[in-house]
């Protein structure tokens, strides 16, 4: 079945979130170290953004390098920072002629300084496109994020600024670094696992959730069209029964 062709495109997920995994696994299947799966991830990510882009998609999230990551061994860490900092540079100026925006969630100040400073330089070429929005999750934690956002609104009631009578699922989603996008319809995760791995777990409560078989570097427009139909063939409730929604 070729999925792109029965795709609704009047029911496309403003927000897509891709948790992309099977990198190491997918290097391994084909004798090679670990580093070289995350090399050939990024032309996973090409492909998908642009699929992506031209179903309509809005936002487009994708959980690049996670708290826990940081337990990895030092070389194959360094390395996908190194990765990380010569992909931007290189992708930046075509990222910036497509109408892409580059965004970022997560804790960046723990990240290299190089990382860092290449990372915001191409958030700002960016920032003016509209086209789609690409959202990098790194140095990512849902656990960090929600209680970095406790301690934001407890600031608040101690200073007097804020009742607790107001707050409220908005309140709380407004001190998220998710704040400025809606929650995704969407949360694909590839290579067969089938958990969320701390991500996005207040944002994704109401998700449909899709997990693909694939490993990530294997991803195309097709497995995403995959997983947009599947979407586009379920009854979302949000707590309703079927006779409310219909």
């Amino acid at each position: 079945m070729n999925y792109l062709n029965h795709i609704n495109p009047n029911n496309v997920p403003k927000h897509i979130a891709i948790i992309m995994d099977g990198n190491g696994r997918w290097a391994q299947q084909n004798g090679q170290e670990r580093l070289f799966g995350h090399f050939a991830g990024v032309e996973a990510v090409r492909r998908t953004l642009k699929a992506a882009a031209e179903l309509g998609v809005q936002y487009l999230t994708l959980y690049a390098f996670s708290v826990e990551n940081w337990n990895r061994p030092k070389e194959e860490v360094d390395g996908l920072m190194d990765l990380l900092v010569n992909t931007i540079v290189k992708e930046v100026d075509g990222l910036h002629e497509d109408g892409v925006r580059l965004m970022t969630i997560g804790n960046t100040n723990g990240l290299p300084d190089s990382c860092r400073q290449t990372l915001y330089d191409a958030i700002e070429r960016t920032s003016t496109n509209n086209r789609i929005n690409l959202v990098l999750a790194l140095n990512y934690s849902a656990k960090w994020e929600i209680i970095e956002a406790v301690k934001q609104i407890a600031s608040k009631v101690q200073a007097g600024n804020l009742d607790l009578e107001n707050i409220n699922d908005l309140e709380f989603s407004n001190h998220l670094t998710t704040a400025a996008m809606p929650d995704p319809e969407l949360v694909i995760r590839t290579s067969g696992e089938h958990r969320l791995s701390n991500f996005l777990l207040w944002q994704s409560s109401y998700s449909e959730l899709f997990f693909s078989k694939v490993f990530w570097p294997d991803f195309d427009a097709e497995h995403l069209a995959e997983a947009i139909y599947d979407y586009q063939n379920r009854e979302r409730r949000f707590g309703l029964v079927s006779e409310q929604v219909k």
